[in-house]
């Protein structure tokens, strides 16, 4: 009877080893963004030795497989890296940078925690403020705040969480990585895209250097 309990405790334990390895999974295991079935799918695509860069220009818009965010402060290209069956790159976001309308000096990419600051929902819509100024005037006998300044109304806690981890997940991955492999690019820019006349994602990497004329 003993013996048995002691097997089934070992079991248990066991299974909870498994459940702890698998949610700790090193960071060579990750996976981004999906790539697309290939370069051509994609709006521009170049060699670099014996890969190929392909990327989109989605401006202001941050899509994610699951939802598609918005950012004022940078924009976003989503570029996919392709090779032979068995080929493999060392990845870096510093690999790329953005040149915009022609100028000399081309946009560094950027971590994707720098974009969280700026990143909104277009889908959530902040609760109805006429409630609280209703319950503001009756508090207060009346007209006494209706020129004060409302307070923020910030997106609860789980769902920015939510959103932030949706973007660091399609955003680029970075080290040794087999091929092919996709995601996100994030380029500091606060000007409307209507203003863009130009652009061209340089990649300078361990596979070698390709340049791209993206459109606007």
């Amino acid at each position: 009877m003993l013996r048995t309990g002691f097997l089934l405790i070992a079991a248990m334990m066991g299974g909870l080893g498994v459940c702890a390895q698998s949610q700790n999974a090193p960071a060579s295991e990750l996976k981004g963004m999906p790539p697309r079935v290939g370069p051509s799918e994609y709006q521009a695509h170049a060699q670099a030795g014996a890969v190929t860069i392909a990327a989109d220009f989605v401006g202001h818009s941050v899509p994610t497989p699951d939802a598609t965010y918005t950012t004022e402060d940078y924009v976003v290209v989503e570029a996919g890296l392709f090779g032979s069956p068995e080929g493999r790159a060392t990845l870096s976001k510093g690999d790329f940078s953005l040149r915009i309308n022609g100028k000399k000096i081309a946009s560094p990419s950027q971590p994707y925690e720098l974009v969280f600051h700026s990143l909104k929902d277009p889908e959530w819509e902040p609760p109805s403020k006429d409630s609280k100024a209703g319950k503001t005037s009756l508090g207060t006998g009346g007209g006494a705040d209706q020129g004060a300044t409302p307070a923020p109304v910030h997106m609860p806690i789980e769902l920015r969480r939510a959103m932030e981890q949706r973007v660091q997940k399609a955003s680029m991955l970075e080290g040794d990585r087999s091929l092919p492999q996709a995601g996100l690019l994030f380029f500091e820019y606060r000007g409307k895209p209507q203003s863009i006349r130009s652009l061209e994602l340089i990649y300078s990497g361990s596979a070698g250097n390709a340049t791209l004329a993206l459109q606007p």
